[in-house]
């Protein structure tokens, strides 16, 4: 069995920000020389995600509306308790909670397995320093 583990780091400089990064783990999957495998993509950091879904504008407006809708930004410490240990960022726990910590692709003939609009992204919901995503990839 062969496995590569590469780590990329963000440092978007948005407080909510999504980035694609299919290219990027494609690359590293093509690197690992797996043909038949699986590969993780995980956020190492509690106000990150990793999804999948369309790479469409419009979608990742919703989003954004949507997640601010459910867990409002508000650094006061009369919303969130979590704002009284002095962090300001509650709301970003909150939105990686719903949207995700990693997800698992299948490689197939050395590809990446996804579905005709499947895309891989990076979730900030706290930016403004760097932060690491994990990916694994293992298989033959």
């Amino acid at each position: 069995m062969k496995s590569r583990t590469e780590y990329l780091t963000f440092n978007l400089p948005a407080r909510m920000e999504f980035e694609n990064i299919t290219p990027r783990v494609e690359e590293i999957v093509r690197e690992s020389g797996v043909r038949e495998g699986l590969v993780l993509v995980n956020a190492m950091h509690i106000t990150a995600s990793v999804f999948i879904n369309d790479d469409e504008p419009g979608l990742h407006a919703d989003y954004k509306q949507w997640l601010e809708g459910l867990a409002p930004f508000d650094a006061s410490p009369q919303r969130y308790r979590h704002n009284r240990t002095g962090e300001d960022n509650a709301d970003a726990h909150m939105k990686r909670q719903i949207m995700g910590r990693e997800v698992v692709v299948a490689i197939t003939n050395g590809k990446l397995d996804l579905g005709p609009w499947e895309q891989i992204f990076y979730g900030e919901f706290d930016g403004r320093r760097a932060k690491r995503v994990l990916v694994k990839v293992i298989g033959e």
